[in-house]
């Protein structure tokens, strides 16, 4: 068995043979890089669309004005995937590991601090994560429309698919399997039952929500990062970066 830290050795997690610092370093690069071009877009970007395609950024698309100032579009949207993400089990997991240093496994020791009070006072606004949950999962349904609306309007346009299309379905995928393998939709699908085999249809629900939860992980770094790549792509299309050629 691996000494105590308290002896002054260091303690290898018994679940990886990966250096202990790889896991929260890599997720204060790539978790802190997209909140920062997440927070660029929200704030300064006044449109999501280029043509069929809508970014998930602005989904759905709310253009409201002060006057002749346009608020921000995607300020309107992307409060509740921030909420939802920020109070996500996982998510937990991976900020208080990495960006609050809390040791990756549980046989290292804490770093002096305060003492721990687990999800109370600050971090009690973890407890809302079913409520955020609702919010996105009818923001999916707005997403799965963009998607139909984008094959609908380049039917209409007399061509065939574009690759657009194929980030945004990509996309939606991937924020379903996160979104519908949530803890909390789990618990909603088979939870506060005396006997959940009675009722064929939430127990049915429940084991597909447990394939998608078993990946959980996954499923919520794959849905940034297509989250993060479909808006790169219209954007760069709606900035003349990419040439405005036919439709693919």
């Amino acid at each position: 068995m691996a000494v105590s830290s308290r002896a002054g050795s260091r303690v290898q997690n018994p679940y990886s043979s990966l250096p202990d610092w790889l896991y929260p370093a890599n997720v204060v690069f790539w978790l802190g890089l997209f909140v920062v071009y997440a927070t660029v877009v929200v704030l300064f970007e006044k449109t999501g669309r280029y043509g069929p395609y809508l970014s998930p950024f602005f989904s759905p698309e709310i253009n409201l004005r002060l006057g002749s100032f346009l608020i921000p579009p995607a300020i309107w949207v992307a409060w509740a995937p921030l909420a939802f993400r920020l109070t996500c089990y996982y998510y937990r997991k991976a900020y208080f590991r990495s960006f609050l240093w809390h040791p990756r496994s549980c046989a290292s020791d804490e770093p002096k601090r305060g003492t721990y009070r687990g999800e109370t006072r600050f971090w009690i606004f973890n407890n809302l994560h079913r409520y955020a949950f609702y919010a996105i999962f009818i923001q999916t349904l707005f997403l799965w429309y963009d998607v139909i609306a984008g094959v609908v309007q380049h039917h209409q346009l007399g061509a065939v698919l574009g690759f657009g299309n194929l980030l945004m379905l990509v996309n939606v995928l991937a924020l379903s399997g996160y979104t519908y393998g949530c803890h909390a939709f789990r618990h909603l699908a088979g939870g506060g039952l005396d006997c959940l085999s009675c009722n064929r249809f939430r127990l049915t629900l429940w084991k597909g929500v447990t394939v998608l939860n078993v990946r959980h992980d996954r499923w919520a770094w794959v849905s940034m990062f297509t989250v993060w790549g479909t808006d790169v792509y219209i954007r760069l299309l709606a900035h003349g970066v990419l040439p405005h050629a036919a439709w693919v």
